[in-house]
């Protein structure tokens, strides 16, 4: 079991039940998954981009990511149905908890003039999405072997009925929003 894991079980389920006077350990809100979504525009262009960003993504996560295609035909950007044009990575249960943990006490922080992540890209659901504009902020990338510097969504889908229960549980995670 992840460290960050038994921290939510002993530290952020009792203080979340305090703060918002749940009756049942189930109503807590917790992670249910993280996915993170890489869109390559330029895949149509250039394939090889595609597989370097699918691999890259691979050594970040540690699963193999699912390449997505396009779902509809635009003629002004050259693009044909089912072309492949991004991927896409849904992380559960422990490789979650684990990419939270790097996520938070490692990649954050070596973003580029870095003051804290954004308190406004909740969806109103209780879900968070975050973007990242470099990938290279991750240890795992060698910045000597990549071609492009390529961004990603990062959603954090909560059990969450509102978005102020989402943001006290990622708080209590150590996420660092700027005030």
């Amino acid at each position: 079991m992840s460290e960050l894991y038994e921290f939510y079980k002993k530290e952020i389920i009792p203080k979340l039940t305090e703060t918002f006077k749940y009756k049942n350990v189930m109503q807590v809100p917790r992670i249910e998954k993280i996915v993170l979504n890489m869109g390559l525009g330029e895949a149509i262009k250039n394939a090889k981009i595609l597989e370097s960003a699918a691999d890259e993504m691979g050594l970040i996560t540690g699963q193999k990511p699912v390449i997505t295609r396009a779902k509809k035909s635009i003629a002004a950007f050259k693009l044909r149905e089912g072309m492949p044009i991004g991927c896409t990575v849904t992380l559960r249960r422990d490789k979650m908890w684990d990419f939270i943990n790097r996520l938070v006490n490692i990649s954050l922080p070596r973003i580029r003039d870095f003051r804290g992540i954004s308190g406004k890209a909740f969806d109103g659901k209780g879900n968070y999405t975050l973007g990242i504009r470099e990938h290279i902020i991750f240890p795992e990338i060698q910045y000597d072997k990549i071609d492009k510097i390529k961004g990603m969504n990062v959603t954090f889908v909560t059990s969450a009925k509102t978005d102020e229960e989402s943001k006290e549980l990622l708080k209590l995670l150590r996420m660092p929003f700027r005030n």
